[in-house]
């Protein structure tokens, strides 16, 4: 990465120590686990017994989504006059796992569907008109949509014309008007009295699965068998792992343990997981990863059939395919992330969005890049590809800055747009593109005019390392494993130490990464810092870090890590 804005400096927001009537309120767990639970705004026993004994997923009746009678009616009509249904997904990983879940319902009710996944590279997201033709010309009846849709009112119009019956699912923020179709399942959508609203574009899926056979029930048809692709979908998704996600991710992840997934499986292997310490941090940095490398090098349809084949060598060799295609994806993607900093650091130092855009750029990993020049830079991020007079980008934001939000401003600019409030995509002319970028860069200096624009660690407690004995050490990873699955709006538990003697300090990955051996007293403690290698340039003597506990296993032996998510030269050295 190049060094000039390769370190945004972090805020550290050290929380409060656990007020006293709240320490004695959770006096049935630890001190630790009682401070956690507090900054995670658990502050009451019965809270925390609903947090930390949330075996089987939260229970809502299916049919509380709006539209979903009329979902499940369509199906069942469908399938008992035997009409020709399509299932149409995305091709990421929570559009990928969402068609997984209903082909094998579809499956294992006697229909086999037909699948269709447009490919990122000649057709870009969600429905286009000239899928719906070819479906039509195929002869399909009903078209189910999973993970897109809901802002493809002109496609949905199309169908309806040609004569097809249409089922939209979606979890993305809907437009200014629904499209006509005959269903629309979105927790988004006005009126909609689901309690949770953050679900995956999968768990819509596994919704419609599990209404149905609610509905009709299937003797040895059991939806749980589809949580291990809900929690991959959710969890790669980035959705918040809180409420109803969390209790869904978490049975997942049980399940995936002892998987009977065949692809999965060989998929865990090629990752290097031991799949007894499978968590959703493995989800979300391995496995999601390469199912997504599918897409953004080739086709989704390679991971698509890694869920669903029960093949011990298809399954191998698939695995082994997308492992090959995520190095690739991690080499480009790493040459557009530098292209594009060097491009943002010749910019003006108050331009507010980042965008870059390049004919040498490939299409399928922009958004990657985006994600990294939005972190280095804390600056909204666009970074696209011109082909053809038009631009198709990807947009990564900051959470001070809701990125849809703004592309709804530039509407009549664009000719598609979509996403959530951090990640976007667009299609923008050419013509039109220094117009885009003056109106969007306007939109975000009246947005963030006056705002700090610092990012923030929130660290849950500061520990001296020096006073840190072994054997406090297996009580500490206990009581963080409590917290699984951790993510969005549930993070990792992290932690701070001052003025830490760095012993040992070195590259690795062809010096993105940095290896420590860092001491405190008496004590040595390993270390990793991913992707900031650069610090290697001036390093000093004794460093502030900021960092989760994990277990690194090598060669067969285990010991305590530190990974390192932010180094600071300590005051006092």
């Amino acid at each position: 990465m190049t060094e000039t804005n390769a370190h945004t400096i972090k805020r550290w927001k050290i929380a409060p120590l656990i007020p006293r009537h709240i320490n004695q309120e959770l006096s049935a767990h630890s001190p630790f686990l009682r401070q956690l639970l507090f900054n995670r705004g658990i502050i009451t026993a019965e809270a925390a017994q609903a947090y930390l004994s949330q075996e089987s997923p939260t229970n809502p009746d299916p049919f509380q989504l709006k539209d979903m009678d009329k979902a499940v009616a369509l199906i069942h009509e469908a399938l008992q006059t035997e009409k020709k249904i399509a299932i149409y997904g995305d091709y990421d990983t929570d559009g990928v796992t969402s068609l997984a879940v209903l082909y094998e319902f579809f499956n294992q009710l006697g229909h086999t569907p037909r699948v269709y996944i447009p490919n990122r590279f000649d057709e870009g997201y969600g429905l286009n008109c000239d899928a719906i033709q070819q479906l039509h010309d195929e002869g399909i009846d009903l078209i189910i949509t999973v993970d897109c849709g809901i802002r493809s009112n002109k496609e949905v119009a199309l169908a309806k014309e040609l004569g097809m019956q249409v089922i939209v699912s979606d979890h993305h923020l809907p437009g200014p008007t629904l499209p006509q179709a005959d269903a629309v399942i979105d927790p988004h959508q006005p009126a909609d009295p689901y309690p949770y609203k953050m679900l995956a574009g999968v768990a819509l899926a596994y919704k419609i699965a599990k209404a149905y056979l609610q509905a009709y029930p299937q003797k040895g048809i059991d939806p749980a068998q589809w949580l291990d692709l809900v929690a991959i979908g959710t969890v790669v998704d980035v959705a918040p792992l809180d409420g109803e996600n969390r209790a869904l991710v978490k049975a997942g992840l049980k399940a995936m343990r002892n998987t009977h997934r065949q692809g999965l499986f060989s998929l865990i292997q090629a990752s290097g997981i031991k799949i007894e310490q499978l968590n959703a941090g493995h989800l979300g940095f391995a496995i999601g990863p390469r199912l997504n490398a599918a897409g953004r090098m080739d086709s989704a349809l390679a991971a698509f059939e890694l869920l669903t084949t029960q093949d011990l060598f298809q399954a191998g060799m698939l695995a082994q395919m997308l492992d090959n295609y995520n190095q690739q994806r991690k080499d480009i993607t790493h040459a557009i992330q530098e292209a594009a900093i060097n491009e943002a650091n010749a910019l003006d130092a108050d331009t507010p969005v980042v965008i870059s855009v390049s004919a040498d750029y490939e299409a399928g990993v922009v958004g990657l890049a985006a994600g990294r020049v939005a972190e280095s830079f804390y600056k909204p991020a666009i970074i696209g590809r011109f082909e053809d007079g038009w631009i198709k980008a990807s947009c990564r934001s900051i959470p001070e800055f809701n990125i849809v939000e703004a592309l709804e401003q530039c509407s009549d600019l664009l000719d598609h747009y979509g996403g959530h409030a951090m990640a976007a995509g667009l299609t923008v002319q050419e013509t039109l593109l220094g117009e885009f970028s003056e109106r969007l860069n306007q939109i975000a200096r009246d947005t963030l005019a006056g705002m700090e624009l610092v990012p923030e660690l929130a660290i849950d407690y500061e520990i001296s390392l020096d006073r840190l004995k072994p054997e406090h050490v297996p009580g500490i990873l206990s009581d963080i494993a409590q917290l699984e699955p951790t993510g969005t709006h549930n993070p990792d538990a992290l932690f701070c130490s001052r003025n830490c003697k760095v012993m040992r300090a070195w590259g690795v990955g062809d010096g993105r990464h940095l290896k420590l051996t860092l001491g405190a007293d008496t004590h040595q403690f390993d270390a990793i810092a991913f992707n900031q290698g650069y610090w290697l340039a001036d390093l000093p003597s004794h460093v502030d870090v900021a960092y989760a506990f994990e277990i690194n296993s090598y060669q067969g032996r285990q010991s305590l890590q530190l990974n390192v998510r932010d180094i600071k030269a300590s005051e006092v050295s």
